[in-house]
């Protein structure tokens, strides 16, 4: 009967570790190169810094659905380490929900459903996993708070850390959440009406209901996809975080998890705030050359 369970989920989209297509990825290299080098004139660093073997790579989601630091990072990945080094990344189970074919297509690239069970099984074979706590929440968050590493308060990747027993390295940006403007968020009121009788589109929560300056809308309304403005990006890969427990026992411990978290969020803000810094006076300085 587990068997029969087990391959029944594995025969759904996003519960495989096998749809992941090399050919598929290099078709993809060349736009995302040219969006890399052209569009977003990316600027990354401390990529000599991933130990060797599996880690968990926790990032904070910027630049609302079309997230163009992730895509980049994706990109540099390949380009570094080719295909020698499989790396999955955990995907909203609402993707799978909405929008399947656009799912299935990310699953091609490695793309994985967001459970504990599908970053276990790649973390079995030797693989690496990138994931983005925050989410909805922080994939739209507001404009006030682009510079904010802001993880909604969940705590799954530290479980799934310890138990497993990898380090965590922290991906950073600067420069994606600047591709569209959050001016509010009006969740509240949306779920306020739907209490009251008006349907979710496609009858899914969102979480989140950002109103947004983007294009091609001009102002968008909901968690709507938009282009990105071509805006300079710069990524960051931290140095590894290692905890001073690992195991089950240390997976369950409500206090040292909340502590690991406190910790992971305080040296991912350290480490943003001094990239905000060098940008701002990379900027400035660049100003000054060109006003003489």
């Amino acid at each position: 009967m587990k068997k029969s369970q087990n391959y029944q989920r594995k025969t759904r989209p996003g519960w495989s570790l096998e749809r992941r297509e090399e050919e598929f990825i290099q078709s993809w290299m060349p736009l995302l190169g040219w969006l890399y080098h052209e569009y977003f004139r990316v600027k990354t660093s401390g990529w000599e810094q991933i130990p060797p073997g599996k880690v968990l790579f926790v990032g904070s989601h910027n630049g609302g659905l079309a997230a163009p630091d992730m895509f980049m990072m994706i990109y540099d990945w390949f380009e570094r380490f080719g295909f020698s080094r499989p790396v999955y990344g955990l995907m909203h189970p609402h993707v799978w929900e909405v929008c399947l074919p656009l799912a299935q297509l990310a699953e091609k690239a490695g793309a994985i459903k967001a459970h504990p069970k599908m970053a276990i099984a790649a973390f079995r074979k030797n693989a690496s996993v990138l994931v983005y706590p925050g989410g909805a929440e922080d994939i739209f968050r507001p404009y006030s708070l682009r510079n904010k590493i802001y993880f909604a308060g969940r705590k799954g990747f530290i479980k799934l850390a310890l138990r497993e027993e990898v380090p965590i390295v922290p991906v950073i940006s600067h420069g994606a959440h600047e591709t569209f403007i959050v001016l509010a968020e009006i969740y509240q009121q949306m779920r306020q009406l739907h209490e009251w009788g008006m349907p979710w589109l496609f009858g899914i929560d969102p979480i989140v209901f950002p109103i947004y300056l983007g294009l091609p809308w001009g102002i968008g309304i909901g968690p709507l996809p938009h282009i990105p403005l071509p805006v300079q990006i710069e990524t960051r890969v931290c140095p590894p975080i290692i905890f001073e427990r690992y195991g089950r026992e240390a997976a369950s411990d409500r206090q040292y998890v909340n502590d690991c978290y406190e910790k992971v969020c305080y040296l991912m803000q350290k480490e943003l705030d001094d990239l905000v810094c060098r940008v701002h006076q990379t900027n400035s300085k660049f100003k000054i050359q060109n006003s003489k």
